[in-house]
């Protein structure tokens, strides 16, 4: 696709993977905007959430649509919930986490586009019946030549 064709994604179209315990519908991904820019629709199953990270060479935004999550900023935590808008810039430490009893649904971006093929490649296919399963640091070592290819640097929490 050229940068100068507009591009429709109707409701409910896109590439959906379980990533760490979250369901990820990949909307546009750098394939589709030429390596600007990649959004994604995420539902967040309680307890679920990635591994705290930062990001070499992307901006990370996020705006809930419904619930709250948690989110790491550096070392601090705070609560961002239905209507907020997060922005992450890049090389900063971050992750959020799901710690109420209610799924939560957001729509996040990454510009440039790239961490998605983290999410394409190493995510898992959906499994009706079943749901995603929260990451641990085997799982994610089990991908770490995407982590690395995509230039997450992963930073756990004590």
């Amino acid at each position: 696709m050229s940068h100068s064709e507009l591009l429709y994604v109707p409701a409910g179209e896109g590439l959906t993977k379980w990533v760490s315990g979250d369901a990820y519908t990949m909307k546009v991904t750098k394939r589709h905007t030429v390596g600007s820019l990649a959004f994604i629709e995420a539902l967040v199953p309680p307890g679920s959430g990635p591994i705290a990270h930062a990001h070499s060479a992307e901006d990370e935004a996020y705006y809930l649509l419904d619930g709250k999550l948690e989110f790491l900023d550096g070392d601090r935590t705070f609560v961002a919930g239905a209507g907020d808008f997060v922005f992450i810039p890049r090389t900063r430490r971050h992750r959020f986490k799901n710690i109420t009893d209610t799924t939560a649904k957001t729509l996040f971006l990454f510009t440039p586009a790239g961490p998605e093929d983290l999410f394409i490649e190493g995510g898992d296919d959906p499994r009706p019946g079943e749901q995603p399963e929260v990451w641990d640091m085997d799982r994610v070592a089990q991908i770490a030549h995407l982590v690395e290819r995509t230039g997450l640097t992963v930073l756990p929490e004590d």
